[in-house]
Formats: structure tokens, C-alpha cells, sequence
């Protein structure tokens, strides 16, 4: 059996942690991708929450910032999934849990 290019702990970690978070139903793992992927300014006023299959919900502060992130649905998943691997995330829900 052939073998690839060894793989960097850098590039395997993305996906690692999307599989804990997937296995365990909770998203914090993912936290570090997520201010990565968004910026630190989005990730002050949100969070991962928990992935349900390829849905992401996001934990946002305020309903504004809700409305927010949803208008920017389709690049924060594209960012996220150049990260995590292609069709990772399929949605992102963002529900409203005040700090």
C-alpha cells in the first residue's frame, strides 16, 4: 500500500477536531477554527455551541448579531469548511444566548 505525504499536525488538527465535536454533539472544540475562520471581532460576540450532523449552531449575544452573522451565512461556512474540509458544514444556525 502506497503511502502520501506525511500530514503536519497543523493540517490534521481541523479535521480531528471536527470529529470530537461531532461525536460529542458539542462545538466548543472548535472554537479556535471558528476565531480563525471569522476574525477575532465576530468571534467577541459569538461561539460554536454544538454540531447536530453537518448543522453548526453558533451561540450569538444579541439578536442584531444574529441577524448579522446570518446575512453572512455562505462565507463564514466557506471559511469554515476551507478549515474543516469540504461539505463539514452544511448550515449554520445561529440561536441567541446572552453572556
Amino acid at each position: 500500500m502506497a503511502r502520501g505525504e506525511p500530514k503536519t499536525l497543523e493540517s490534521l488538527m481541523p479535521r480531528v477536531l471536527a470529529r470530537l465535536a461531532g461525536e460529542s454533539g458539542r462545538a466548543s472544540s472548535l472554537t479556535p477554527l471558528w476565531t480563525a475562520a471569522v476574525g477575532e471581532n465576530i468571534a467577541r460576540h459569538s461561539r460554536p455551541h454544538q454540531l447536530e450532523g453537518t448543522t453548526l449552531i453558533i451561540s450569538v449575544e444579541s439578536a442584531e448579531w444574529a441577524q448579522v452573522l446570518s446575512r453572512q451565512e455562505d462565507s463564514l461556512r466557506e471559511r469554515l469548511n476551507e478549515k474543516l474540509g469540504p461539505g463539514t458544514v452544511k448550515t449554520l444556525v445561529f440561536q441567541l444566548v446572552p453572556r
